[in-house]
């Protein structure tokens, strides 16, 4: 029977940490080895792929091809590592967790994750950030958040751990009446919410005319002025609320393009506890259904 090759998590570690860090002295700084020996790890461990993981664009370090293939697995094997290591030692965890939500993630299957989390983990103090997804995506990206949720507006991104599809569908107040003769009254969020720019796109394309006549950055306000019939929108059906019904096809309101969403987070910048959260929201993602991704495509 022909040997598998094992990949030492070490290596997938100090893999993780260059790519995510942007650098071997970087990931050396985090991981306490010197520049040479993060690069003669690198170098065992693509001598076990037998295949470059690395290039240089400039003063820059970033994945090749395989590279990027490689990291989607390695950043899952290193979770679970930790995960099992973490198991057994049943280490202490305290400190800062700040989490970065869309507005309805955090009134959504979410939001008992995290409060669980913190009625296990007494010693953490959880940050909850809510804004638009490109906002968190730039606070990951300057270490102001630990962990996200965003919408993805490309298939591959850095520090992406789960991926899955959110179907957002028009939600308008049962009592509403709409008259086809009139622009269709829209509730959004900010300029700059995915959803807004569905429905915007999903109007224009069947030629109805729309106007905004609610903005807020918060769910709440939103749902209510639906509820008040102010105006419709588009949520998940995990934020739809008794008194609201679903808009379809025949009424004028064409289906809406889904939006893919991510898990992210930097794993050489989590401490245990972070790694932990980390792993009941992705416990929490996969019990919702089999649209949620383990790995990029």
């Amino acid at each position: 029977m022909a040997l598998l090759t094992n990949l030492p998590t070490d290596l997938l570690r100090t893999f993780i940490a260059v790519v995510e860090l942007g650098g071997h002295s970087k990931a050396g700084a985090v991981l306490g080895r010197s520049q040479p020996a993060i690069s003669l790890q690198i170098r065992r461990l693509e001598d076990l792929i037998r295949t470059p993981l690395l290039m240089q664009e400039g003063r820059s370090i970033h994945p090749t091809p395989a590279g990027e293939a490689l990291l989607s697995y390695a950043r899952e094997m290193v979770r679970i590592n930790d995960e099992a290591v973490r198991y057994f030692h049943r280490s202490d965890m305290n400190g800062v967790l700040r989490i970065g939500l869309p507005t309805d993630y955090a009134v959504a299957f979410l939001q008992n994750t995290l409060t669980g989390f913190r009625r296990s983990h007494q010693d953490v103090d959880l940050e909850i950030h809510c804004d638009l997804s490109r906002e968190l995506l730039q606070h990951l990206r300057s270490d102001d958040l630990d962990i996200i949720v965003a919408t993805m507006p490309t298939g591959r991104m850095p520090y992406l751990s789960r991926a899955w599809v959110e179907q957002p569908v028009w939600a308008a107040s049962e009592t509403l009446e709409l008259s086809s003769e009139r622009p269709v009254p829209l509730g959004a969020h900010l300029e700059g919410c995915d959803y807004r720019s569905r429905m915007v796109e999903a109007l224009d394309g069947a030629a109805r005319r729309w106007r905004i006549v609610y903005t807020g950055p918060g769910i709440s306000g939103l749902q209510n002025a639906v509820l008040n019939g102010l105006c419709v929108t588009a949520l998940t059906r995990a934020t739809m609320l008794p008194g609201m019904r679903e808009l379809q096809v025949d009424e004028g309101f064409p289906k809406l393009e889904p939006l893919r969403v991510g898990l992210f987070y930097k794993h050489p910048r989590l401490s245990p506890a972070g790694l932990q959260l980390v792993s009941d929201l992705v416990a929490s993602l996969e019990s919702v259904g089999s649209g949620v991704n383990p790995l990029p495509n």
